[in-house]
């Protein structure tokens, strides 16, 4: 696979503790890789790291082969990810000027911005809530703005931080089968950290298990969930029990 995105020695160190120790890390073109861990493991800070939100104490970030200068990211560089979060963090206005509030800051002409906002309104099938205040939206209305806000820019990696795990059993699904169809179609590159097995399950096709700020296993997903080797094993024994109902199986 061809490497988007490269991490080299990289560390993060907060109150003289190692959050994060990663000699070498890859996200691919095209592909949903998948981060899973106990709490406590460096997900969320791995995931600062690469959308460029926080910056590294020491390592290298390569992007498309080019070393980025430390400590700083252009902002065009920025502007080729995307980021959503447990909580949706959405502004005060409407589902239409939060989905377009990305394309709006980028100067886009105002009639591209209404055919693209009209495009992900449909996708995330919420066209009938453009006009309506984000106040009033319920948990899996606001993520599904989210989400359509994030992808709206066409970022070349979409970062994803739990997303879904708010949201009440029947919503998550009914969103997470509309979100790897959009996904899948669009062929968008992610990073999603979920806590969820079954989560990584369904979305991802590349598995990587961190403990206390490493990375201890990586591979194709159904392998690393099927197979944990010594180091992931105490984490992953407890999901081993769901997989034989994952397996062959669309979603949970």
């Amino acid at each position: 696979m061809n490497p988007l995105m490269e991490l080299k020695n990289v560390t993060f160190t907060a109150q003289q503790k190692t959050i994060l120790d990663i000699p070498a890390f890859q996200v691919n073109d095209g592909e949903f890789l998948g981060i899973m861990g106990p709490n406590g493991a460096g997900k969320s800070t791995l995931l600062k790291v690469l959308s460029l939100l926080d910056k590294q104490t020491s390592g290298e970030i390569l992007y498309r082969g080019q070393l980025l200068p430390f400590g700083y990211a252009p902002l065009e560089l920025r502007r080729k990810f995307s980021v959503a979060l447990q909580q949706s963090l959405l502004l005060d206005g409407t589902v239409y000027q939060n989905i377009a509030i990305g394309l709006t800051l980028r100067k886009v002409p105002k009639s591209i911005i209404k055919d693209k906002a009209a495009q992900w309104l449909e996708l995330f099938g919420i066209s009938h809530l453009a006009k309506k205040n984000t106040l009033y939206l319920s948990g899996g209305e606001a993520q599904r703005v989210n989400l359509a806000r994030a992808m709206i820019v066409e970022p070349e990696i979409l970062f994803l931080d739990e997303p879904f795990s708010a949201l009440d059993f029947p919503t998550k699904i009914r969103l997470m089968e509309d979100f790897k169809k959009i996904t899948e179609e669009s062929r968008t590159t992610a990073v999603f950290v979920s806590h969820d097995v079954m989560e990584i399950h369904y979305l991802t096709n590349r598995l990587m298990i961190m403990v206390n700020g490493q990375v201890k296993q990586s591979g194709p997903t159904p392998l690393v969930l099927e197979h944990p080797n010594p180091s992931t094993q105490s984490f992953l024994k407890e999901w081993k029990k769901f997989l034989p109902a994952l397996t062959g199986s669309s979603l949970y």
